[in-house]
């Protein structure tokens, strides 16, 4: 469980996983990300920051390993290489857990902050799973973050809740992009979804990557076995582009829409 100390001097470019909206696969990109990072040889820390929800651990089946979380790690009751569990597939990727049992307000902005910045020592990346909504625990998450992935799905209420997470990221100098989750191209072809174009339009930020609905996503999250160690897996190649995108690949983003959507349209009719 301990991390060793082969890091080298630079600290570790830190990226809080947000949506605004609960149940569009934010976690399991946390874990997919993190996992295609390590893939690639990063040391990559990936941060459960759902303190009182935690899902993170399941996603990478390592549920039955947990002994401290961040809360300990703050409140001074372990060691920080005490908390953090190495993953079972990759000597690259570590876990640092949420506490299942505490309050989301029982740490403070400051503590998590300080918290991390002992793991920036020791990672290549760091990525926080941001809790649903925008109160304290969204706070925590992003405190320490100088990046967002913002997920979302091509659905309205899910694009309002993202535009309202930006707004609040570039309000702490966060710099945010745009991750399109469950896109099914058959549905943007025939109108009845809205096309990664409509969403760019709306949200107004860069996207670093699109990734298709794919039942396999459900298959590796049951499994606690990350989507992206399956080579049949299109979100799971979807996922690694996103990782080679942030460690500076230049790795053109192609959609396979046709859209005869309206939806851009009614987004700006709706206000965003």
């Amino acid at each position: 469980m301990s991390v060793g100390n082969t890091k080298t001097t630079k600290l570790a470019d830190v990226y809080v996983v947000t949506s605004g909206k609960g149940g569009v696969g934010k976690t399991t990109t946390t874990a997919s990300i993190g996992a295609a990072l390590a893939i690639k040889g990063k040391r990559t820390l990936v941060v459960d920051a759902d303190i009182g929800l935690r899902n993170l651990d399941v996603i990478l089946g390592l549920e039955s390993r947990v002994v401290f979380n961040i809360v300990d790690v703050a409140k001074k009751v372990c060691k920080p290489n005490q908390a953090t569990i190495k993953s079972k597939k990759s000597p690259n990727l570590y876990l640092l857990p949420a506490s299942q049992t505490d309050d989301k307000d029982v740490i403070t902005e400051e503590e998590v902050k300080d918290t991390l910045e002992w793991y920036r020592r020791e990672f290549d990346f760091i990525l926080i799973d941001s809790p649903a909504g925008i109160e304290q625990g969204f706070k925590n998450a992003c405190v320490a973050a100088s990046n967002a992935l913002v997920v979302t799905t091509p659905e309205i209420s899910a694009i309002r809740d993202a535009d309202r997470v930006i707004g609040l990221l570039s309000a702490r100098s966060i710099e945010p992009k745009l991750i399109v989750n469950r896109i099914d191209f058959n549905m943007v072809r025939r109108g009845d979804m809205l096309s990664v174009t409509d969403v760019e339009d709306i949200l107004g930020i860069e996207t670093v990557g699109i990734v298709e609905r794919d039942e396999h996503v459900i298959v590796s999250a049951n499994c606690g076995d990350p989507v992206v160690y399956n080579q049949k897996s299109k979100a799971g190649s979807a996922f690694m582009r996103i990782a080679s995108r942030l460690c500076g690949e230049n790795i053109p983003i192609v959609s396979k829409e046709k859209s005869n959507s309206i939806f851009t349209k009614l987004g700006k009719c709706l206000g965003f």
